[in-house]
């Protein structure tokens, strides 16, 4: 016999896959199908109340399709929701993780930026209580593996391998790379994301470029990288003969035409390449400012994390880990995204 809850279940798993494989058309028959099905489905997580950090604040660009993946799993499956918006501040994060957890949601979707030793009392303080916490963006992996049984999960991209990805994919698609140098903004060794940062040096030095320039994002710029253009201009100048430069967030790679103007570059004087799709980085990369970007596809992190919650909530079932990682988009396939990306879903 089919409960009302499995058949949502398979109603919502069926709907996902159509979501995801991009499906736009459908027969009369299966078009009345759906509109029967979104009538008569419940909302079986209305009740489920889950705290949600989307990262950045809600004019970023990137955290803003974040939140919008969040906000429509909101819309289809019914939990109570509360958005905490941080500025990228680790600090602030945590701070705001221990101010959650007072509240006694049933779930927490964090932003793994801080790292597991940073977060590691809090999340037991949640389990302890019965919370269920799930990551996006940046793994947890110790706290992922501990609490796994209990719904800890991650959705997003596998943060060395995308680094390599866009390294190694510039490498191929700009011959003129070799035995020259690059400027990599990013982050230290020291944090998780600077294991992007790593992956995309490594891969830069493994294709022929011979020196790679690390450069030090800091709060300031991760805050507001557009507002770095003279911090971005000391750098070219520094490394004057520079062929190549990364910028390993995603603001800052929309930013790219004011950061290349304020170093008194034009869009073909040096290849600019960087992570996460926006309409500012689309005109970019259309006008030429951007050459190449790897898109994680944050919509996903910001609903899979709240599907995640409610199905360990309602069936117990453990994390589940999803690799976001999309291809990498260039002059020569972005025009297939621009819809998509004017809607804040890509």
């Amino acid at each position: 016999m089919t409960t009302g809850r499995s058949k949502w279940l398979a109603a919502l798993v069926s709907g996902a896959l159509f979501f995801a494989l991009g499906c736009s058309s459908s027969s009369d028959d299966d078009k009345a199908n759906q509109d029967t099905t979104e009538e008569t489905l419940p909302k079986h997580c209305a009740g489920v109340r889950i705290v949600y950090f989307p990262g950045g604040s809600d004019t970023d660009s990137f955290a803003r399709i974040v939140y919008n993946g969040a906000r429509a799993a909101e819309t289809d499956l019914g939990p109570t929701m509360t958005y905490k918006w941080s500025n990228w501040s680790n600090a602030t994060m945590v701070t705001q993780f221990g101010e959650a957890v007072a509240t006694a949601p049933d779930g927490i979707a964090m932003m793994g930026h801080p790292g597991d030793s940073a977060l590691q009392t809090l999340v037991d303080q949640a389990a302890t209580a019965g919370i269920i916490v799930t990551s996006q963006n940046t793994p947890l992996a110790l706290l992922e593996a501990k609490y796994k049984d209990k719904g800890f999960g991650y959705v997003g991209q596998e943060l060395y391998a995308s680094g390599k990805l866009l390294g190694e994919g510039a490498i191929k698609r700009f011959s003129t790379l070799a035995g020259g140098e690059a400027i990599v903004w990013g982050f230290p060794d020291s944090l998780p994301r600077g294991s992007r940062t790593k992956g995309v040096a490594d891969a830069l030095l493994a294709g022929g470029m011979t020196a790679v320039h690390r450069y030090d994002i800091g709060t300031a710029m991760d805050a507001n990288p557009a507002q770095s253009g003279a911090a971005f201009a000391a750098a070219i100048t520094a490394h004057p003969t520079v062929k190549l430069i990364v910028t390993d967030h995603g603001g800052m790679t929309s930013a790219a035409k004011t950061l290349l103007e304020a170093a008194g570059k034009t869009e073909s004087d040096i290849v600019l390449i960087g992570f996460d799709l926006s309409s500012n980085t689309a005109e970019a990369i259309g006008l030429g400012w951007v050459d190449l970007v790897l898109d994680q596809q944050p919509f996903l992190q910001g609903y899979l994390p709240v599907l995640q919650i409610c199905l360990t909530k309602l069936y117990g079932f453990a994390g589940l880990h999803i690799d976001t990682g999309s291809g990498l988009v260039h002059k020569d396939n972005v025009a297939s995204l621009l819809a998509l990306i004017e809607q804040g879903v890509r």
